[in-house]
């Protein structure tokens, strides 16, 4: 009996169906034997089958694989084999059931079952069939049971904009599928919903009604279906009718210069008359003159800049209004990319002789700059191997002490991770005398309130270069009051002294080739002595300890005392402790409560009374049996400068910086802020502080240069709100600008998660790789070396055999 090749496959099929009706079965097992497999919707799976023949002794087989349907359990076939001869998959399994290859780890008549369906959930039975052969009383296969998991998906959601009235009713209908059956989870603005006496959440967590809208009630809700295979998730807005609302507001993108860029803006509204207006830091785009030939606001409210340049980066706002209620915004922020490119190009710079002096070259890059190339004279630089020459992070030439052989004809060429837009023109570098001081201030000048003062200062330029000009500054920053400062040639007089003209003032000296400074102390007697400065302290249980360092004390004839303020964080009432021994620059406060923060204030006086007030600083104690540590403290203010016996580097403060902001960009989010308006010129780094609970965390690792004024995190937690301010940092103190708050959006959490893997793959593949290339080269170098050592002893034994004939030994 058999089938020939030749017949069709439907009439083989036809036949191996008679065939196994007629048959014994021979492979059979109960349920309770069965073997449970789970499979996830999408996915593959394989029933592992084995055939054991009889007396071992392999002999042609018939396999049939079915599944019990409906309630009668009726056996279906949903796979039918028989060697050669064409197969039989049953309906709703054509393509998806095949037999696993007999040389697999599988059993000879296991199945593989693809592109998993719920509906393919139940019980499935192997039979195995043993061609002229008597029933016994061998098993072959197996029971199996299927359960197929599927992620959630939603099955019914609400709109996603709701509009109401004050006093209406709704209910958010929100109802998944999956297997297993999903969890409903609600939030209104990313809290958990609060079932109230006019919210609740009913039939199995899948509606939310509210009744009697108030205002409080207006908002963001989301409802979140979950199982174990994953979760999803659908936010309907709640507001109220009238004003215009943006639908799709716009997102931030990065473009390279030249490309277009297309923000969208679109908006509904009860009426629907909505108006879009568009804005580039706080200007209408359409007064941007950079803009006004590249721009475009079209119907449906979006926003084309086509192509677009270097300088668009910047953050865009979209206002929408339908003239009900306020307008309402959003907005996005564009980073263009670049390859650096030279902005400026001096033709001629100079280098002061003997001193240190910088060749510049003035770059834009977006991303940063990477790296610079300079050649002198059409050769190639290398600075890294010349002492005296150094790159500068913004891509300058530092030289620490200029001599003759650095003169010479200059070009840099600046590259970041987009390439180059080419070198500079070149730069003709050469080297002069700078000017020299032919009359300088005397290194101190000590008046009393309400004298009069003269410095003198004079300067003298070296030859072949411009006479310098002479102009007066003090060195803490301070402008100088004009109306009782008079300036003639380089001498300068100040009229009526008062207190806070006490400081270091310096005469500038400036030409073409360098800049010079000649400090002088005015020192003011008779006044009341200056602010404490660098206040410090650290903590134990009970105590904390202080230290500070004492402000000029008003003359050398006086002496100062001090007085310590403190009191517990938050309270108004202040205690006050006077120093002994009188004159002391520490004092220790005690009987304070373990576990508390204080905050401390240093106050000064002398014969004519009480001075400034340092700044105050705030220290916890610590908690009963924790081990001392130093407390965390923040600089004191800084009157001036300089002060008597002051050390090197304190100053005092800088502006605050302005206009912190916060926004998501494609790569993570970026920190913008914007220089002080005062005394900008003393912040020697920024440093960025952020929290999302009462402790202050520092955000960047390294310190911010000051002419940066950005940066770039990447691992900010979805679901939680941050607050961010940053600190401009000057020798000794700082100032903080205005906090800000910042929601992280949930659907960052996964996307950091998986970007996190990604990279970190990413760095493994790129580290073997190093690996592997620096063995190498290490290789090839030591290789060179033993070859090059073998050619010289080669060619000395050579050398020694051609001056003398006899034979000269070598030892290996």
């Amino acid at each position: 009996m058999g089938w020939r090749a030749e017949q069709p496959p439907h009439i083989a099929a036809g036949l191996l169906l008679l065939l196994l009706v007629n048959l014994p079965v021979t492979c059979h097992q109960d349920h309770q034997d069965a073997v449970h497999i789970t499979a996830i919707l999408g996915e593959s799976v394989v029933f592992n089958c084995q055939v054991d023949f009889p007396e071992d002794i392999p002999v042609p087989y018939v396999l049939q694989w079915e599944k019990k349907v409906g309630e009668t359990g009726q056996d279906i076939p949903i796979y039918i084999w028989y060697e050669s001869y064409p197969t039989h998959s049953g309906e709703g399994y054509e393509g998806r059931v095949s037999r696993v290859a007999p040389d697999s780890p599988y059993g000879a008549a296991s199945l593989n079952v693809t592109n998993i369906k719920e509906s393919d959930q139940g019980w499935y039975e192997c039979k195995v069939v043993f061609l002229n052969r008597s029933p016994n009383q061998h098993k072959n296969g197996t029971w199996f049971h299927l359960d197929v998991h599927a992620p959630p998906r939603f099955s019914i959601t609400p709109e996603d904009i709701i509009y109401v009235n004050l006093g209406d009713a709704i209910i958010l209908n929100c109802q998944a599928e999956g297997t297993p059956t999903p969890e409903i989870l609600w939030f209104k603005d990313a809290n958990p919903v609060e079932p109230s006496g006019t919210v609740g959440i009913f039939n199995d967590g899948t509606e939310l009604r509210i009744s009697n809208i108030r205002h409080e009630d207006i908002g963001d809700y989301t409802c979140i279906a979950r199982n174990g295979e994953g979760q999803v998730s659908h936010t309907a807005r709640v507001i109220i009718a009238g004003g215009a609302v943006i639908t799709m507001p716009p997102t931030n993108q990065t473009k390279l210069e030249g490309e277009k860029v297309q923000f969208s803006c679109e908006a509904k509204a009860l009426p629907g008359n909505v108006t879009v207006k568009w804005f580039r830091e706080g200007a209408p785009v359409a007064e941007v003159a950079a803009l006004e030939t590249r721009v475009t606001i079209r119907r449906d409210g979006a926003l084309v800049i086509n192509p677009v340049a270097a300088d668009d980066s910047g953050q865009y706002l979209c206002e929408v209004s339908n003239g009900i209620g306020d307008p309402q915004s959003a907005s996005a922020y564009l980073n263009v990319e670049y390859p650096a490119k030279v902005t400026f190009t001096p033709t001629v710079q100079y280098l002061p002789f003997r001193l240190a002096g910088v060749v510049q070259c003035y770059i834009k890059a977006n991303p940063p700059l990477q790296y610079v190339t300079w050649t002198k004279d059409k050769r190639l630089l290398e600075p890294y191997q010349t002492k005296d020459i150094v790159i500068m992070n913004n891509g300058s030439l530092l030289f620490t002490r200029v001599n003759q052989n650095h003169q010479g004809r200059y070009t840099c060429t600046p590259y970041n991770a987009q390439g180059t837009q080419g070198s500079s023109g070149p730069m003709e570098v050469l080297v002069r005398k700078p000017p020299v001081f032919t009359v300088e201030p005397e290194p101190l000048y000590q008046r009393k309130v309400g004298e009069s003062v003269e410095m003198h200062c004079e300067a003298q330029e070296a030859e072949g270069t411009q006479r310098p000009s002479v102009v007066w500054r003090r060195r803490d920053g301070l402008p100088l009051q004009k109306s009782r400062v008079r300036a003639l040639g380089g001498n300068i007089t100040i009229d009526t002294l008062r207190r806070q003209d006490f400081g270091i003032y310096q005469c500038v000296a400036s030409n073409e080739v360098a800049t010079i400074v000649a400090d002088t102390q005015l020192v003011i007697e008779g006044t009341q002595p200056h602010a404490p400065y660098n206040v410090s302290g650290t903590a134990t249980e009970f105590q904390v300890t202080l230290r500070w360092q004492p402000g000029y004390a008003g003359g050398p004839d006086y002496k100062q005392d001090y007085t310590i303020w403190y009191r517990e964080a938050g309270f108004s009432e202040w205690t006050k402790v006077p120093v002994t021994p009188s004159g002391a620059t520490s004092v220790t406060i005690n009987r304070l409560q373990p576990g508390t923060t204080y905050e401390f204030q240093v106050n000064s006086k002398n014969t004519i009374g009480e001075g400034m007030m340092s700044k105050a600083i705030t220290i916890r104690t610590l908690d009963v049996g924790a081990k001392p540590k130093a407390a965390p403290t923040v600089p004191g203010p800084i009157d001036e400068k300089i002060f008597q016996n002051a050390p090197e580097g304190s100053g005092p403060k800088s502006g605050p910086p302005r206009n912190l902001t916060v926004t998501e960009v494609h790569n993570g989010f970026l920190i913008t802020w914007q220089a002080p308006l005062e005394r900008a010129q003393l912040v020697q780094y920024y440093t960025i502080k952020y929290r999302t609970d009462a402790q202050w965390k520092t955000l960047n690792r390294g310190q911010i240069r000051p002419e940066e004024t950005s940066y770039l995190v990447k691992n900010l937690v979805g679901g939680r709100t941050y607050y961010f301010r940053v600190l401009a940092n000057s020798a000794t103190s700082y100032e903080s600008s205005e906090e800000v708050k910042f929601p992280v959006p949930a659907r960052v959490k996964h996307k950091a998660i998986t970007a996190g893997v990604v990279g970190g793959i990413l760095f493994f593949i790129v580290a073997i790789i190093l690996s592997v290339c620096a063995v190498k080269i290490c290789n090839k170098r030591k290789r060179r070396k033993q070859e090059k050592a073998y050619n010289m002893v080669a060619a000395r034994l050579t050398d020694l055999r051609a001056a003398d004939s006899t034979q000269v030994p070598f030892k290996k």
